[in-house]
């Protein structure tokens, strides 16, 4: 897959700040922006479409759109700092991930970008790492990095500071849960530096100044899981975000390695656990690398989720008849369904559910959940 030419679509400099725009508008997630563009045809026209989806979909108050002006200082700041944006059909987006639920539509990106079309090996555990396990990180990172692979982590300390370390030299990429400039935790300011300034690469999907927060981090750990062919856990406690991690991976039909530790330790209940589970046993780097060898040769250079080719005009498709936007609200419940049953439980076509349900989502009415399912937000049902 490293060796093969990239392919995929460039957008142009209007279009990346409409994209812009669009993600960092309210309510709008990246399954939201995928629907959105896959029914405009175009994030401007998108973005004009926006108040009138709220509307009609019961928001009483005006949606908070993202303005030029807004974007255009997020971009210029992007520039200042040495990163760009990089939107998920263009070549230099992660191929692994692109494939996943909900992908960001948009990364920013900093350092050597050619590492995205390598197969990549997430290694994630614990932040207090034994001296053991900080030792057999680093040489999963190494040994695994010397094979033609990126190794993805998440800066953390412990862990994910010795596979970024061991793999400066053959290609490491860090996933960053706030913005791009707001490294966590601080004192890895100067690894971040290394990985940027050197054979590494960071990644993040939020926008620049963000401080990261708790509820950040499980966004991060979706980007390793996503980016990465398989995970390796090396120490993680049983309520951690290791095993966060791990679970996104198993979602995305990635491979979840684990290293047995002692019963003993509290930082290796949870890798146990993925052990009775199911995971892969892992005693040495060559277990990993015979795992993955199939799963690198595949390309995985599919049609992206959200595309938006040219310059071309957006489309305007006709508003569901207000019998047809009942019929799915009256489909909806709190429980989370299939848009598949929703369809055919109303007998509508494709076009005017997912329509309705871009209503009901930028009105803050709906909920979307792993596997694509969705259900009424709960003050909605």
């Amino acid at each position: 897959m490293a060796g093969e030419a990239r392919r995929g679509i460039t957008l142009t400099d209007r279009q990346r700040l409409a994209w812009l725009r669009l993600i960092r508008s309210d309510n709008v997630g990246p399954a939201t922006f995928r629907d959105l563009i896959n029914h405009f045809g175009s994030a401007e026209t998108a973005l004009q479409m926006l108040p009138e989806l709220s509307r009609r979909g019961g928001s009483t108050r005006a949606i908070r759109i993202a303005t030029v002006a807004e974007a255009e200082r997020e971009l210029a700041l992007c520039l200042r700092f040495g990163a760009r944006f990089v939107g998920i059909g263009e070549p230099e987006y992660p191929a692994a991930l692109r494939q996943i639920e909900a992908a960001p539509p948009l990364l920013a990106v900093k350092g050597d970008v050619s590492l995205t079309a390598l197969p990549a090996l997430g290694i994630v555990g614990a932040r207090n790492a034994s001296i053991s396990g900080a030792k057999f990180a680093a040489m999963i990172a190494r040994d695994v990095g010397r094979s033609g692979y990126a190794i993805i982590s998440g800066l953390a300390r412990g862990i994910d500071t010795a596979a970024h370390r061991a793999s400066l030299d053959t290609g490491t990429i860090a996933a960053m849960a706030g913005g791009l400039d707001q490294p966590y935790p601080p004192e890895n300011a100067d690894l971040l530096r290394e990985i940027t300034e050197g054979r590494g690469l960071a990644i993040s999907e939020m926008p620049f100044g963000w401080e990261p927060r708790a509820r950040d981090f499980p966004r991060r750990n979706r980007l390793i899981a996503g980016t990465a062919l398989g995970l390796a856990v090396v120490e993680a406690a049983s309520r951690s975000g290791s095993l966060i991690s791990a679970r996104l991976a198993g979602e995305f039909g990635r491979l979840v390695f684990a290293v047995p530790g002692s019963p003993l330790d509290p930082r290796c209940q949870g890798t146990n656990q993925l052990l009775k589970d199911g995971a892969t046993l892992v005693t040495e780097p060559r277990d990993i690398l015979e795992a993955l060898a199939p799963l690198s040769r595949i390309d995985l250079f599919t049609r992206p989720q959200a595309e938006e080719p040219d310059e071309g005009e957006g489309r305007m498709p006709l508003p569901p008849a207000e019998d047809e936007r009942s019929a799915v609200i009256d489909a909806l419940g709190p429980t989370p369904v299939e848009i598949d049953d929703i369809i055919r439980h109303t007998g509508l076509g494709m076009g005017t559910v997912y329509l309705v349900l871009l209503e009901l989502d930028l009105a803050g009415r709906l909920e979307r959940h792993a596997g694509g399912l969705v259900s009424l937000a709960g003050d909605a049902a």
